[in-house]
């Protein structure tokens, strides 16, 4: 321990504790509380939680002098038990801090009892649960208070010891939970033995269970009288014990909960044993043995006089003395006891009128040194507190592991050191040694223990492992030739360790370092692979065309991260290498731009193939134009050229006559150049394809022409297709009828007769006429004279059709003149009372205005009228009144117009003075007689009522917009309730 760094302290806590009551001869603590055993036979109780203290005589009714022999406090500090010895035997008690009065457990009249074991984990502030207790004659009992009854609940014999009847000092307990039930694990002691029970159930049957089997215990030579027991606590378990033998302090961890068979004893719970002997404690001390002992988590407390002296539990030295501040007359006898609260973590002395406090202060925290000390380093490592201190412990196990030559294991704690050794001081340490496997480990592990932010180290240790590997993998080859074919060999091992190496470290290596370096050492493979991981997916491509593997280069491909420019870079390799695959993966592969692997296509379309092979770029653009529906040109070009050099014409001209366009009303119905396929269909001399070409750019004259050189039957078709044009139709097949004169090579008649047939496929478009002058002039007429007189005949059959219809057109003629004729002579009958269907005033009425009869037939002294065969009759000016109201503003004003020329015409002719001629009067008359027909077609082309002007009417609505004012006369408003009147109806 560092010096002036002390663990322990010691405290004066409490002069003249037993208020006059005699000496202290015992104590226990629990809970900060404390209770005192004296020699008078009183137990004193300090509660230094609440700050209160009370004092209970046990002697009352007892004959001579009593003393208390022992005392007992549970951890929580509610519950105690003492024995009292005197003049009139022993006799046990049990008082609860709540009660003023004891209660004395008869049953265990005349016992002494040296140990008391609680039930930590079941033990509450009302119940004591369980507990066991240990008496001088050897016995066990087990006894149980609820603070309510007020006295025991019961006392129960245990066991007894009868091969060595010895008195119990010192009793431990522990319980854990298991599926069977509760497991007890009770450890006793004795002048010379340390026993072991466990058992599952209850503690009578625990202890039933070895009246049948041997009980298991440890003894050690020599004899204590003042044998102790002592379970250190962490977090209310108990961790490790510790026995005050006569031999030592027999010490060892505790592992509680485990199933195991209760014949096993001690060896279930305890593990990790030792002996401190007493000869360590200086010299002479063999014959000096403590008198009691305290347990902490790191240190044994053993009293030895008037001395504490504090011993590390691991190394087993003393690091500290602790002295006590007594008055005079407790001298004599020195310190009398230790005492342990394992609840508030603090530990106590007592002298016979004082009681002194000893506090711990971070025992752990030079742990780490003491078991670096014993090498111990897993545990140094966990009892550190600093990274200081870590690397010291790491810089032990790698010198250590170093001096043994073993280099990959000293490489592992090297790494793990960050402060006290220069990387450059490790590294050294390998390289002068020349072990390059140990150096990778350790840069591998110096790699894991660096943080992300050290990126400049990382990427240089990264480069250097990189190396470092490379020159194995080198070293391994020329040690090994068969090194490639064997998959287990170290050879490929450190591949895959390199390359998850690779994988590991690909965002911190440098890209062109790294890559130069596997191209250096010619690691073609994990350069691909390095490639590969930093998304170089051209490096890659191009490593598998160059070993002709185009479905792995396929397959990088088609990874949704490669660029897919690559697609169009790599595409005319790719196909030369696997025409399918790579077709396949084109039709796969979405978002691709078919125009931009022309180049690819056209190279692939160059080469010679097998007639019966698979064209694969047929295939590729047929997909695009059937089930992508590309619309691209170029494509559409680069497949009829390819249709085009087909030896069968049947695909190309089926592409020909498909329809492209997707319906719309400006869809083109193909996609390709007609130029360009008409040139290539010539220069290919795929005829048929040329006549359909011709035929659909309206080159109908080219079309049937060169039909005519293939097939009669494709020209006439093609002449057939010309419905709109009857001359250039009739043209057409002028031009076939004289292919087929002067291609008949029969006898005269025979020509002529097929000729005639030829006739018959036009329907009438030809006559025999028309292709007299295809024959040669030597023809005698008599030959064509069947065919002459048939064509004469139907001559003859329209020459008198087209009489009769001139017949019928003149008869028509004539009955139009004789109807109106009789029109101008139709009249109509009016009653004098007759009304107007307007202003309903009669319509023989005199007194009109003269200006509107300018232009009238004269009818005396009457207003001018119209009358229509429907009956109904109307005054001229109501008549133009009524149409201009209901008829559109357009129709109106015409109408207004007419009737102003009217009257205007009118007064001209009033004031001529009658100087006008005969032919200026003649004149006059008939523009005022036109101008009346064109108003008289305006009112009086069909009655208002019954005729057109009516019927519009029916959607107007019955309220006009400027007799809205007139329509809320009409409106009928409700009138207040208050107001309103009831009117009795008198029947």
């Amino acid at each position: 321990m560092e010096a002036g760094r002390q663990v322990f302290s010691v405290d004066l806590l409490e002069r003249y504790a037993t208020k006059g009551r005699g000496i202290i001869t015992c104590m226990s603590a629990g809970n900060d509380v404390i209770v005192l055993g004296t020699s008078k036979g009183w137990i004193i109780r300090h509660d230094f939680g609440v700050g209160d203290s009370y004092d209970i005589d046990l002697s009352v009714g007892r004959p001579g002098e009593q003393s208390i022999h022992r005392v007992f406090v549970d951890p929580g500090g509610s519950h105690c038990i003492a024995t009292v010895v005197g003049g009139g035997g022993a006799d046990t008690f049990y008082t609860h801090a709540k009660w003023n009065k004891p209660r004395i457990l008869g049953k265990l009249k005349g016992l002494v009892v040296n140990a008391v074991a609680w039930n930590r984990q079941q033990i509450t502030e009302a119940s004591t649960r369980e507990v066991i207790l240990g008496t001088d004659n050897g016995q066990l009992h087990e006894i149980s208070v609820d603070e309510k009854d007020k006295r025991e609940k019961h006392i129960n014999f245990l066991f007894e010891l009868k091969e060595l009847p010895e008195p119990f000092t010192s009793l431990q307990m522990e319980t854990a939970s298991t599926s069977n039930g509760t497991r007890y694990y009770v450890m006793a002691v004795t002048p010379t033995r340390l026993y072991s029970f466990t058992g599952i159930g209850s503690l009578d049957a625990v202890f039933s269970s070895y009246l049948n089997r041997p009980v298991r215990f440890m003894e050690l030579p020599g004899e204590i009288p003042n044998s102790e027991l002592h379970f250190f606590m962490k977090q209310r378990r108990a961790v490790h014990f510790a026995w005050l033998s006569g031999a030592g302090i027999y010490h060892g961890g505790l592992h509680f909960g485990a199933q195991h068979s209760s014949s096993d004893g001690d060896e279930n719970f305890v593990e990790n044993k030792g002996l401190l002997v007493y000869s360590k404690l200086g010299e002479g001390a063999d014959a000096v043995k403590p008198s009691s002992l305290a347990v902490s988590e790191f240190h044994f407390l053993l009293l030895l006089g008037n001395k504490v002296k504090v011993v590390n539990r691991i190394s087993e030295q003393i690091i500290e003395e602790l002295q006590f501040d007594q008055i005079p007359e407790s001298m004599s006898k020195g310190i009398i006891g230790l005492c342990t609260d394992a609840s508030a973590g603090l530990f106590y002395a007592y002298d016979q009128n004082s009681i002194f406090q000893v506090s711990v202060n971070d025992e752990g925290r030079d742990m780490w040194k003491v078991y670096l000390e014993l090498k111990a380093y897993a545990a140094a490592l966990a009892n550190c507190r600093d990274p200081f201190q870590r690397d010291q412990v790491n810089l032990a196990q790698a010198e250590a592991a170093f001096a043994d030559k073993d280099f990959l294991r000293a490489a592992s704690f090297y790494a793990k050191i960050n402060y006290i050794l220069s990387f450059e001081e490790i590294t050294l340490k390998f390289i002068s040694i020349n072990e390059q496997d140990p150096l990778r480990t350790f840069l591998l592990r110096k790699l894991d223990n660096l943080a992300k932010d050290d990126k400049c180290q990382v990427t240089m240790i990264s480069t250097w492992a990189t190396e470092l590997y490379l020159d194995k993998i080198n070293r391994l080859l020329l040690e090994d030739d068969s090194a490639l074919e064997n998959r287990s060999s170290e050879y490929h091992s450190i591949i895959r360790e390199f390359r998850a190496f690779l994988a590991d470290c690909k965002d911190v290596l440098d890209e062109a370092t790294t890559m130069k370096l596997l191209e250096s050492y010619g690691r073609v493979d994990e350069l691909v692979y390095f490639a590969s991981l930093k998304e170089q997916y051209e490096i890659v491509i191009h490593h598998y065309i160059q070993q002709g593997e185009a479905k792995k280069g396929l397959e990088v491909l088609q990874k949704p991260s490669v660029p897919v420019d690559l697609q169009y870079k790599f595409a005319p390799d790719l196909i030369m290498l696997d025409a399918y695959e790579t077709v396949e993966s084109w039709m796969t592969t979405k978002d691709l731009n078919p125009r931009k692997l022309i180049p690819a296509m056209m190279r692939y379309s160059s080469e010679p193939h097998a007639k019966n092979e698979t064209h694969e770029v047929i295939k590729y653009l047929e997909f695009c134009v059937h089930r992508l529906q590309n619309e691209d040109p170029g494509i559409h070009n680069l497949l009829l050229s390819l249709y085009a050099k087909q030896e069968d014409d049947s695909t190309l001209l089926r592409f020909l006559q498909c329809k492209f366009g997707k319906g719309g009303p400006s869809s083109p119905e193909f996609f390709y150049d007609p130029k360009y396929a008409l040139r290539l269909c010539l220069k290919e001399k795929r005829m048929r394809a040329c006549v359909h070409i011709y035929s659909m750019m309206s080159m109908h004259e080219e079309a049937v022409a060169l039909a005519l050189q293939v097939d009669p039957e494709l020209a006439k078709a093609e002449a057939d297709k010309v419905e709109d044009d009857e001359d250039l139709r009739k043209k057409l097949w002028l031009m076939v009828a004289k292919h087929v004169v002067e291609q008949e090579k029969g006898t005269k008649r025979e020509n002529i007769r097929k000729a005639i047939a030829f006739l018959k496929e036009t329907d009438g478009l030809l006559k025999i006429e028309d292709i007299l002058p295809f024959f040669p002039d030597f023809v005698l007429i008599d030959d064509f004279k069947e065919a002459i007189c048939t064509s004469l005949e139907d001559y003859n059959k329209q020459i008198e059709q087209l009489k009769e219809e001139m017949n019928d057109a003149t008869h028509g003629a004539d009955n139009i003149r004789n109807d109106i004729n009789a029109l101008a002579q139709r009249y109509a009958v009016i009653n004098r009372d007759e009304d107007c269907g307007v202003c309903q005033k009669k319509i023989l009425t005199a007194g009109w205005d003269q200006r509107m009869a300018r232009g009238y037939a004269p009818v005396g002294a009457m207003a001018p009228f119209y009358v229509f065969p429907c009956g109904h009759t109307f005054h001229a000016q109501c008549l133009i009144a009524h149409v201009t109201r209901c008829t559109d503003h357009t129709q109106a004003e015409y109408i207004l117009d007419l009737q102003r020329q009217l009257t205007l015409l009118g007064g001209e002719f009033k004031d001529s003075n009658a100087a006008l001629n005969v032919e200026e009067s003649i004149t006059t008359m008939t523009r005022t007689d036109k101008i009346r027909s064109q108003l008289d077609d305006a009112i009086a082309s069909e009655c208002p009522f019954c005729g057109e002007l009516m019927i519009r009417e029916i959607s107007l609505p019955f309220i006009l917009p400027d007799e809205a004012y007139e329509a809320t006369t009409w409106e009928i408003k409700p009138q207040n309730v208050g107001t309103q009147k009831s009117i009795s109806l008198v029947v």
